[in-house]
């Protein structure tokens, strides 16, 4: 067979396939509970919304245009939507600081290939998104661990660049309900990640892909609506916001989108226009009308579907978890971390697990540049009801229960 080794460029040895994306095929094995899959429940789509959207379109002279080609920046109605609901939570704009990409993965991967030449340096949370790392690695950074309210000096992350043969880019975080831990940065948090990006002189990327998904507590501002404030108006910000349609709406359509100042958004349109010339328009169209005449009512049905999913595993949890395992509470989102007891590995649990209790969850370690966090699991409750939730977080106690046993 022909040996591509030689011929594939150095950047590609760091792709590695998705722990997560395998997982999911587990989803069509009737005999396992999942919580391994960070994705929205598809009994929650509006289905009958985007058949009637999609209708409209064929039904009207607007059909044509809805199956060519159309301009990079995005379709002008979403943009326009989009800067009302940005708006909303405190991020004034125009249509020309908003992109529409291909799923907010597309946008993490634009944003990696902008900013990033090999040997520069990602700041990220320890643990942080795995799909990011994943759009990161291909541009060859090192990785530097963000810590939102911790003490180290600007002059420290900068050195530690520069000892690895770059310099400090941009600071990646997901601030409200992050995957994979579903913890959110408070208020003096995000206000300590903008004051090092301005010590540094690097760009923030907020992810903020979760956000819309509150269960309880006080919503705090994002991060771009937080630099606005200060600065008096996006074009003065170096915070870029990356949202999506997938966790509200439907993610089979691949529809997200960017946020930012228009020396930001030039660049990305730039890149589009060389990678795929512009994201789906009919689908952009579909989401366009389906957004408009539904998204408040769609996003307090989920939120009311995905609260009492939460609740069951978090009282589950409290039941049948060992003393020596801790978690974490989020207010939002999809997610709950889980720490181990000392000295268990998540990905051997997952491999008995698979065999004897039949729950599926993700191993931490996935979750860290540096590999490290053995002892973590990931566990999601969008996709179970609370019979499966109790069941599951039932059996995965007594097989935690029983590996601590046998380690002691």
């Amino acid at each position: 067979m022909l040996d591509w080794d030689h011929i594939f460029a150095t950047r590609s040895s760091r792709m590695r396939a998705s722990e997560i994306r395998e997982l999911l095929k587990l989803l069509e094995r009737p005999d396992i509970i999942s919580f391994a899959g960070g994705i929205p429940d598809p009994a929650l789509f509006p289905d009958a919304a985007f058949k009637d959207a999609y209708a409209d379109i064929f039904s009207s002279p607007q059909v044509n245009a809805a199956l060519q080609y159309s301009v990079s920046e995005g379709y002008k109605p979403l943009r326009e939507w989009l800067v009302g609901e940005m708006e909303k939570i405190g991020i004034p704009c125009s249509v020309d600081n908003v992109f529409i990409t291909s799923g907010s993965q597309q946008a993490l991967d634009y944003l990696g290939k902008l900013f990033l030449s090999p040997k520069d340096t990602a700041l990220v949370t320890w643990p942080t998104y795995l799909g990011a790392l994943q759009a990161f690695n291909a541009y060859e950074p090192n990785y530097d661990q963000l810590t939102p309210n911790g003490n180290r000096t600007p002059d420290a992350y900068r050195d530690t660049a520069a000892k690895n043969g770059g310099a400090v880019k941009f600071a990646y975080l997901s601030a409200d309900f992050a995957n994979p831990t579903g913890e959110t940065v408070d208020r003096q948090g995000r206000e300590k990640v903008l004051d090092l990006a301005d010590e540094l002189d690097i760009a923030v990327i907020e992810d903020a892909a979760y956000q819309s998904l509150r269960y309880d507590g006080e919503p705090i501002a994002p991060l771009l609506a937080i630099e606005i404030a200060r600065k008096g108006g996006i074009e003065n910000t170096r915070t870029i916001y990356s949202g999506s349609f997938s966790k509200t709406l439907a993610p089979g359509l691949r529809v997200g989108f960017v946020v930012a100042n228009m020396s930001v958004i030039r660049k990305l349109v730039l890149m589009k226009q060389a990678a795929d010339l512009h994201s789906s328009t009919i689908n952009q169209i579909a989401i366009a009308t389906v957004a408009e005449r539904i998204f408040d009512a769609q996003v307090a049905k989920i939120k009311a579907a995905y609260t009492a999913r939460r609740d069951a595993m978090l009282a589950a949890l409290a039941k049948y978890m060992p003393a020596s395992a801790s978690w974490t509470k989020p207010e939002g989102g999809m997610f709950i971390w889980v720490t181990l007891p000392a000295g268990l590995d998540g990905a051997e649990l997952l491999a008995r697990s698979l065999e004897t209790e039949k729950v599926a969850f993700v191993p931490g370690q996935a979750f860290f540049a540096d590999r490290s966090g053995a002892n973590t699991l990931r566990l999601s409750f969008s996709c179970a009801n609370e019979a499966m939730i109790e069941e599951g977080i039932q059996r995965l106690g007594r097989l935690i229960r029983s590996a601590e046993a046998k380690a002691a």
